[in-house]
């Protein structure tokens, strides 16, 4: 039976607002589209290395004042070559920079290298000589251990590879002069070019460096592999074997 009395429906409680989503506060949003502006309109070379970085920044990091870490990283690694040419790992150990962020600016590393090396397999490598150089300093400069690479030129010194043959310790890559003139003879490569970096930032060729080379030099000439140069890269410059009288 059912009494007189209204029954009393509880309500539910009222649902909270939802938050609105979140968007990048109005100054960032200007700095950012005039920071774009100015590259259109003045060229991405008027820009200086932490506004081009910022701007990069901008793909992986939709939301945020970036500056600071632009800047963050060219003063941790020293330059714009520097950002590109340190690792993944490296480049998270910066606060603010993530998987993302790290893996875009690898990606840019990557093409960088990638353009160079077209340049210098288009011609003989002998007489772009400018541009070797400046492929060898994006390649080496800035890693972290000793890299032994070789250029693997044809009777034309047109590049067939460009192969790392090694990877050492901050101040040491063993090097095995038969490994080098077997992967030669594999490429059909008659003419080579050594590099290999110093990390310590100074390419001054070091007594171990000449000793290799002599080792080179004269597994080559048994087989008819002459080597050109022995290029020693570190972030003050780019040392000649060559230049220096040593080959």
């Amino acid at each position: 039976m059912v009494s007189g009395k209204s029954l009393k429906v509880s309500e539910a409680p009222p649902r909270a607002p939802k938050a609105p989503a979140k968007t990048a506060p109005v100054h960032q949003t200007g700095h950012r589209e005039r920071l774009r502006e100015r590259a259109r309109a003045a060229g991405l070379a008027a820009l200086p290395d932490y506004e081009l970085l910022e701007l990069y920044l901008f793909r992986s990091l939709p939301r945020g004042d970036v500056k600071p870490l632009a800047k963050a990283l060219l003063a941790r690694f020293g330059s714009f070559a520097g950002v590109l040419g340190a690792s993944v790992e490296e480049l998270k150990t910066v606060s603010g920079v993530g998987e993302t962020a790290a893996v875009e600016l690898k990606i840019l590393h990557e093409a960088t290298l990638r353009a160079g090396r077209e340049t210098i397999a288009k011609r003989p490598v002998i007489s772009s000589w400018t541009a070797l150089l400046g492929y060898v300093r994006v390649a080496l400069a800035n890693e972290s251990r000793e890299q032994f690479r070789v250029l693997f030129l044809d009777k034309r010194n047109q590049l067939i590879a460009d192969e790392v043959m090694n990877h050492g310790t901050v101040d040491h890559a063993p090097v095995y002069p038969r490994e080098v003139m077997r992967r030669a003879l594999e490429l059909a490569s008659s003419n080579i070019i050594l590099l290999h970096n110093h990390p310590s930032g100074d390419p001054t060729p070091s007594r171990p460096d000449i000793e290799m080379t002599k080792q080179i030099i004269t597994a080559g000439k048994a087989l008819s592999i002459v080597v050109h140069d022995h290029l020693v890269v570190g972030r003050d410059g780019v040392a000649s074997f060559k230049a220096l009288g040593l080959i």
